[in-house]
């Protein structure tokens, strides 16, 4: 898969500006690493915070006459009225 074709998370800037080497895990632009290190990152998880970006994780497609109803009642937050093309919506 072409790096054009590679879906990106909304943390991928945030990735891209921080060093972070990015590759294709599953058809997402993904960081594996970043300038510091994995024992560095490790460290500073352990000593501060760590964040892992699971927005590539749980994408639903959602289709039909009752599709807003349906995902009301899934999430936890309400969904814009029209769930046409590219939404996210915090579970």
């Amino acid at each position: 898969m072409s790096a054009l074709a590679l879906k990106q998370t909304s943390l991928n800037a945030v990735h891209r500006r921080m060093g972070g080497r990015m590759v294709d895990f599953g058809g997402w632009d993904m960081p594996v690493q970043y300038p510091a290190g994995t024992v560095e990152e490790h460290l500073r998880t352990r000593t501060h915070a760590g964040l892992f970006d699971v927005s590539h994780m749980g994408e639903i497609d959602v289709r039909g006459s009752d599709a807003i109803s349906f995902v009301n009642r899934l999430v936890s937050t309400t969904p814009r009225n029209s769930l046409t093309g590219r939404h996210s919506i915090p579970l």
